[in-house]
C-alpha cells in the first residue's frame, strides 16, 4: 500500500493504539484505586485494633468472653460517670438501624476526633476523642472507610442512662480513690 491508502491506515493504527493505550491506563488506575481503596481498609483495621475500639465496642468483652461474631456491634456493659449517667459502648457497625450505618466518612471522622456526633450530641467522656484528635486526617479518615466496610450487626444497645435512671445492664463505676476505699471490704477469708 502506498500513498494516501497507507496514510489511512496508519492514522488507524494509531487511532487503534491510542485508544488501547488509554484503555489500558484507564485500567491500571483502575487497579491502583482499589487498591489504595483496599490498603485504607487495612489500615484502618490495623489502626482499630491497636486503639483497642473492641474492648468498649463488642459485646461480652467485659465479661471475659467477646462475642466476635458481633464485632464492634456494641457493648453489654456500661460505664458509670458520677453525676453524668451510664454509657455503654455503642454499635459502630454499618447497620442503618442500630449502628452508624447512615452516617458519612466525614460524620466518623468528626465523632472520634472531636467527640460530636452528627446529631450534635456530645461523646461520653470515657470515649478517648481526645487522643483520637492527634490522628492524621489520613488515619481517621482510614478508620472511617474500615468501620464502613465491616458485616453490620444488628445490636441496639442499651441506654444512655441519666443519673438517676436505673440501667439494665451490668456497670462499671467510674469514682474518686476516696469514694472507692470508703465501700465494704470483702470479708478475710
Amino acid at each position: 500500500m502506498t500513498g494516501a491508502g497507507a496514510i489511512a491506515s496508519s492514522e488507524g493504527l494509531m487511532k487503534i493504539m491510542s485508544v488501547a493505550a488509554t484503555a489500558a491506563m484507564l485500567a491500571l488506575i483502575a487497579a491502583a484505586s482499589g487498591a489504595m481503596a483496599q490498603s485504607e481498609i487495612e489500615r484502618g483495621r490495623y489502626l482499630v485494633t491497636i486503639a483497642g475500639c473492641s474492648d468498649c465496642h463488642t459485646p461480652g468483652t467485659f465479661l471475659g468472653r467477646p462475642d466476635m461474631t458481633r464485632y464492634l456491634g456494641g457493648s453489654d456493659v456500661g460505664f458509670n460517670m458520677p453525676g453524668l449517667g451510664i454509657f455503654a459502648g455503642p454499635n459502630l457497625t454499618p447497620d442503618k438501624e442500630t449502628g452508624i450505618g447512615d452516617w458519612s466518612a466525614k460524620d466518623i471522622v468528626a465523632a472520634i476526633t472531636t467527640g460530636t456526633r452528627p446529631d450534635g450530641r456530645m461523646l461520653a467522656p470515657i470515649m478517648p476523642y481526645q487522643a483520637l484528635s492527634q490522628l492524621t486526617a489520613a488515619d481517621a479518615e482510614a478508620i472511617a472507610a474500615y468501620l464502613k466496610s465491616i458485616k453490620p450487626v444488628s445490636n441496639k444497645v442499651a441506654g444512655p442512662f441519666g443519673p438517676n435512671e436505673k440501667p439494665t445492664i451490668f456497670v462499671f463505676t467510674v469514682m474518686p480513690g476516696d469514694a472507692f476505699a470508703a465501700l465494704p471490704k470483702a470479708a478475710a477469708k
